[in-house]
This record gives C-alpha cells, structure tokens and sequence, in this order.
C-alpha cells in the first residue's frame, strides 16, 4: 500500500504558466472559432435540427488554440477523433436504444480504443461518442448525420481557424503534422 501512496504523490515539478502572448492567441482562437461556430449554427441550422455546436466543441478549442503543440491538437486528431468518435456514438445508440447506461460505456471505451489504433486519439471525442447517447432526440434523430452536422463540419472550420490564427506569430507554428 505504502508503495502505491508514493506513486501517486509524483515526483516532479508543475511545468511555468503560459506566456501572455500564448495566452492572448490561445484566447483570439478560440474565441474567433466558438464565434464562427456560433453564427453559422444561428444562420444555416434554424430548426433543421442539424446543431454545429456540441459540448466537445469547447474542448476541442482548448486543445487546437492553447495546446498546439500536443499530438492530440493536430489536425489528424483533431478531426478523425471527432469523426471516429461520432460514428461509435451513433452505433452504440442505434444498437441499445433502450440502455442508454450500457451504450454510454460502450461507447466512450471504444471510440477510445479506435481513437488509438488509428492514432487520432482527441480526449474531447470521448465527449462526442457519449453526446451522441446521451444528447436528447434532436441528436438521436440525426443519426449517421451527426457525425456530418456537427461533428465533421464544426472540427474543419475549427481547423480552418487554427490554420489562420496559430500561424500569425511567428513564434507559434500549427500544425506540428499533418498524417
């Protein structure tokens, strides 16, 4: 027991707070993208109920706009998490409608385990896997499209934002890869 304590307390050191500058690119980025997001849902969606904007969405910002660096902010991870993600989502709710709790596990682990073995791991997926279990009708009823409308079309505008602000400093450089 003694030695499962002493992993736990770690041994190293937390890293520096981020430069301001990184800090005000981290914030325009984010902001521009949630922002575009935002008015497009307003503008094309109506009451399709094709929503752009979903819960990961958010997550998904903090990693392309204030961790550009990290394998899992690049664009391969960026979209084929999302993507990937969204389509085991939708299986698992379309196979269990009425267990809810059980595709909600199934869902998660394995868009974790497919995120891995086609390296596009992207925690905020495992979010995308689980809202579309648990997201209410309006994304039930999309189905297969949601993994269109939101998923693919938010994370390649988020994309296309990332390409534009990350690479104004010249200091900062998005992406790190692309495949």
């Amino acid at each position: 027991m003694n030695a499962f304590l002493q992993k736990m307390a770690g041994n190293g050191k937390s890293p520096p707070r981020a430069r301001w500058d990184e800090i005000f690119w981290a914030w325009t980025g984010s902001c521009l993208a949630m922002a575009m997001l935002v008015v497009l849902d307003r503008w094309s969606t109506g009451s399709t109920g094709f929503p752009l904007i979903i819960g990961s969405m958010g997550a998904s910002t903090v990693l392309a706009f204030g961790a550009i660096r990290s394998p899992l902010a690049q664009p391969r991870n960026l979209v084929g998490g999302h993507v990937v993600s969204a389509i085991v989502g939708v299986t698992c709710c379309q196979i269990l409608p009425d267990a809810p709790m059980i595709a909600s596990c199934l869902a998660v682990a394995t868009a974790i385990a497919l995120m891995h073995i086609t390296k596009t791991l992207h925690p905020p997926g495992g979010a995308t896997a689980l809202i579309a279990v648990i997201g209410g009708e309006e994304i039930r009823r999309l189905g297969y499209m949601y993994v269109l409308f939101p998923c693919l079309t938010a994370t390649l505008l988020m994309l296309a934002v990332a390409l534009v602000v990350n690479n104004i400093p010249r200091n900062r450089r998005y992406p790190q890869f692309w495949w």
